[in-house]
């Protein structure tokens, strides 16, 4: 009876322990909810992109960055913060030198040429979409 309530006993102490470090301040562990990303824009036109330069896109959980690093090289991004995505507030905007994207928020910082996060509590980068550039029409896409 001893040891079966010493058990009892560590196996609750052990349960407390491992919920009580697991419920951390960092956020950024959130998953951003999957929202069906497929549509087709026309960068050298309609939607024109200049080679090291960005659009602003709907679709996503909270719209898109499109951002062009070469001419034939397209990275699509979320807009939501990899931080505390479910925070309505919680959106990236590019900053004017058009090569990072900063959520006004909780100040993380990201490279747009990867998704990295720079600067501020965010350690995940931004959810990339996946492209295909056929030398007239970008698709995007989940």
């Amino acid at each position: 009876m001893n040891s079966a309530f010493n058990y009892l006993n560590w196996s609750l102490l052990l349960g407390l322990l491992l919920l009580a470090f697991s419920c951390g301040k960092e956020t950024d562990k959130t998953e951003i909810p999957y929202v069906y990303v497929n549509f087709v824009i026309y960068p050298n036109t309609l939607h024109f992109i200049p080679e090291g330069g960005y659009v602003y896109s709907s679709g996503g959980y909270k719209g898109l960055i499109i951002y062009r690093p070469l001419s034939d090289q397209f990275l699509a991004f979320e807009r939501a913060c990899s931080f505390d995505p479910l925070d309505d507030d919680a959106v990236v905007e590019v900053e004017p030198n058009g090569m990072i994207a900063i959520d006004s928020l909780c100040g993380s910082r990201f490279l747009l040429t990867d998704g990295s996060p720079i600067k501020g509590p965010a350690s995940v980068g931004l959810k990339q979409y996946r492209t295909r550039y056929d030398g007239y029409s970008l698709q995007v896409m989940n």
